[in-house]
This record gives structure tokens, sequence and C-alpha cells, in this order.
């Protein structure tokens, strides 16, 4: 039997889903979390085989969730509706066994699982054409001062975080547009948002 803990912040669709694999004669689910906190929390008790996880969650996301579980006998696999390149790397770099959005077929979860307990790995196809193409082009540091410009510092107290000079700072974002290719920092923050990467 496939033991499944499922985390997934909407409660109707957290239902379905347990409904849905339930049916399924080789499958349970064991335990049902409504945030990443709790999935963790959940696998930790039940030591499931699988954790199906929603990506945008509240206390803690399904990739910070992931994150954490890489270390875990427990195999994740990503349902979300954000076909996103930043938030497939991500999902990569955590280890997850499958990234699935939610409206593939519901046939296609059950099948997903039953290959991932093989050691497949099985991820949306069309994550797969836009990963090589949109890689994140920002340096490590320009991340920081675009996720610092993103939570409203001011180009002076960015500089003072980060020990550099205003200047410094001032050539950072000019050089975050050009490799965003757009006019402002809101732009650069719409995008990076859009695209999935930001933590």
């Amino acid at each position: 039997m496939i033991r499944i803990v499922i985390a997934e912040d909407q409660q109707m669709m957290l239902g379905a889903l347990g409904s849905l694999l339930n049916l399924e004669e080789d499958m349970e689910v064991v335990g049902q979390a409504n945030n990443g906190e709790e999935a963790i929390a959940l696998v930790e008790k039940y030591e499931p085989d699988i954790c199906i996880m929603d990506i945008e969650m509240p206390e803690k996301s399904g990739l910070e969730a992931a994150e954490e579980l890489k270390t875990k006998d427990c195999k994740v696999i990503i349902l979300t509706t954000f076909a996103r390149s930043g938030y497939f790397q991500r999902a990569i770099k955590a280890g997850v066994s499958g990234y699935l959005l939610k409206d593939s077929p519901s046939d296609e979860l059950a099948s997903t699982i039953r290959s991932v307990m093989t050691g497949r790995r099985i991820y949306a196809p069309e994550l797969m054409d836009d990963m090589y193409s949109e890689e994140n082009p920002l340096t490590n540091r320009e991340k920081v001062v675009l996720e610092l410009v993103a939570d409203g510092k001011t180009t002076k107290e960015i500089a003072n975080q980060l020990s550099i000079k205003v200047g410094t700072v001032r050539n950072y974002i000019s050089q975050i547009l050009d490799k965003l290719e757009v006019t402002n920092r809101i732009e650069a923050i719409t995008q990076s948002k859009k695209k999935g990467w930001f933590k």
C-alpha cells in the first residue's frame, strides 16, 4: 500500500484529492495538511511514502517544505497551478520526484505516484521546455539587491544592509534592469515574481 500525505491550502481541493486517491486500490491517504509546516509534521508523524504538495501555501510554501524534506525517506510530488520556471528549478534543486500541473488529467496523478514509487522522476512536459530557456540571468548579489528593493528598502538602506556604497547599489539596479530588459524597479520585481525567481 502506498501511503500518502497531501498538503493543499484550498479545502475543497484537499478533500477532492484525498477522496480521489483513496479510491485507488493500492493507495491510502494517511494525512492532510493545509500548509507546508503541517505537511512536515505529518511526514514526521506518519512516515508516508509520498507527500503531494501545493506550492503557494501559508506558514511555509510547498517548495520550502520540499527543501526540508529532502533528507527524509519520503518522495515529494509538487501539484500546482504555477508553470513557472523559477519554481520548477527550485523544485528540482530540492530533489522533488514529480512536478504536475493541476489541469493535468486526474488519472495522471495516480500513474505518476506509481512511477515515482519505482524510482522515476515525472515532470510536466511544458516545464521541461521552459527549463532551459528561462534561467535567471541575475548574479546572487543582484538577486539579493532586487529582493531588498521588493521589500521596500531604499537605495541607502540597501547600501547600509549590504555594507556597500550607495553608488554601488545604483550600479546593481541598473545592471538588473538591463539584464531583465525592463525600464524600472516595479517591472523588474513584477517579472521576477511572474517567473517564480523570488524565494
